[in-house]
């Protein structure tokens, strides 16, 4: 029942079938180059674009009930590692990627919750979330999907604490230190139409934002899994490259993208002989210390803990990318 769930529901492998008879229909042959990456190219689009779409809709009706303010009064009842795991967990309900979780984050800072608790949730958001266990689980199964959100969330409890114990307060932007909203808001009490309206216009905002990537990403999956020669990939992060979860993982980082514009791109590294830790690495640096969120951070925290935010993030990752790689026939 499951596998059926996995594959035909979640991973809509008919849907690949129904476009492989259509394109031989048309005259394309989807065993050559070009009509099999015109078949990745359709299937991964509107794959993605529907499980996106629902997913964002569900989440975001979940995300209804935990607006900035109520979020920070959750937040605020807890102390020590557990607020960090609290700032972490919140995260997996906030936007899908890093760009819009950093001004939530400024907020958080501002109102006056602990740095490390703060920066678990701004680690823990575009990394992690609920959308991307679904997604992951399509494409990859429950067993690496689940190792991906744990070790997420590791990472971002991991990062939080270490950043709490430095004790870098002084190093947070003086206009968001200086901020007097520390007041108590209530959250509005919104009825369910009020919820589905913002559901919806969630959609309709992150779609227009993030469909973008989704193409990108499915144009370069398209390009690896059927130009791109095995040997060329299982050479540059294969078992042989001892490097290779580094080298995906500093790869990553100027990229920008969200997890849904990663996965078609991981999809098809896998199906070249990829590792499977060095292709996590890779997803998450992406996700997670994409350049144009680093720019955007740096005006809210000074130079010195953003140094210390990406190092910590980066030995993270690279460490969860070896430690898949040296377990991966558990997941695979």
């Amino acid at each position: 029942m499951w596998t059926f769930i996995q594959d035909q529901i979640l991973g809509m492998k008919w849907l690949n079938a129904l476009i492989g008879k259509v394109l031989l229909m048309v005259g394309l042959d989807v065993n050559s180059r070009i009509g099999g990456s015109i078949q990745f190219f359709i299937y991964d689009t509107i794959k993605i674009t529907v499980l996106l779409c629902v997913l964002i809709f569900l989440i975001s009706y979940i995300q209804s009930f935990f607006p900035p303010e109520r979020s920070r009064k959750i937040m605020g009842r807890f102390h020590g590692i557990g607020a960090n795991i609290i700032g972490a967990l919140l995260g997996t309900v906030t936007p899908f990627c890093s760009c819009s979780s950093i001004p939530i984050f400024m907020g958080f800072t501002s109102a006056g919750l602990p740095l490390g608790v703060t920066f678990s949730f701004l680690i823990s958001s575009p990394m992690v979330d609920l959308g991307s266990l679904v997604l992951l689980v399509s494409i990859f199964g429950v067993k690496i999907a689940v190792a991906y959100v744990v070790l997420g969330l590791v990472i971002a409890v991991i990062g939080g604490t270490l950043i709490e114990h430095l004790h870098m307060e002084d190093q947070i932007a003086d206009f968001i230190r200086n901020n007097n909203s520390k007041v108590d808001i209530e959250s509005p009490n919104l009825t369910v139409k009020d919820r589905l309206i913002y559901s919806r216009d969630q959609v309709a905002s992150t779609f227009k934002k993030v469909f973008p990537y989704i193409l990108v990403g499915v144009a370069i999956g398209a390009v690896i899994h059927n130009w791109i020669p095995e040997g060329w990939v299982e050479t540059v992060l294969g078992s042989n490259n001892p490097f290779g979860v580094i080298l995906a993982t500093l790869v990553g980082i100027p990229m920008y993208a969200d997890i849904f514009g990663t996965i078609p791109i991981a999809e098809a590294l896998l199906a070249k002989g990829a590792l499977l830790g060095t292709i996590l690495s890779f997803m998450m640096a992406v996700t997670t210390l994409s350049l144009p969120s680093l720019i955007m951070l740096k005006k809210a925290i000074k130079p010195k803990l953003l140094a210390t935010f990406i190092a910590i993030c980066t030995v993270g990752i690279i460490i969860v990318g070896y430690g898949f790689n040296v377990f991966q026939s558990l997941f695979i």
